[in-house]
């Protein structure tokens, strides 16, 4: 038997508003995946090391605050040095359009916008796992 997709989710910078994260986290572990929810205001540095200690599939990040063009980057640097590539990184939250392309140029995976479906998150999710 397969091991669930573990799935961590965190809210990287100052970022104070954590409703989303809650609710995708929710319909993630509904879904049947393993979440670990970091909480609020964490640095890319704990995000990375709390997904290698829980040997995550997936990072989920997400920024409301608007400094998601550094900090996401940042969170796939750090996890470059530490040869964990194989996580799977996506973000949301509220970021322009214009932002988009430069994020998936530095690891991204996805970017879920304000409107997005728990069902299509978790959809690609399944779908792009490194398993």
């Amino acid at each position: 038997m397969e091991r669930p997709i573990r799935v961590l989710i965190a809210k990287p910078g100052l970022d104070g508003h954590d409703r989303g994260a809650k609710v995708l986290a929710r319909a993630m572990r509904d879904a049947g995946m393993e979440v670990i929810y970091t909480g609020l205001r964490q640095t890319p540095e704990q995000i990375v090391e709390a997904a290698v200690q829980e040997d995550v599939d997936t990072i989920g990040l997400s920024c409301l605050s608007g400094a998601h063009n550094h900090l996401f980057p940042e969170v796939t640097r750090l996890l470059k040095e530490k040869d964990a590539t194989d996580i799977l990184v996506v973000g949301g939250g509220i970021i322009p359009e214009e932002d988009i392309p430069k994020l998936k140029e530095a690891g991204i995976s996805e970017i879920f916008t304000p409107g997005t479906t728990t069902a299509t998150a978790i959809e690609y999710i399944k779908e792009n796992v490194k398993r």
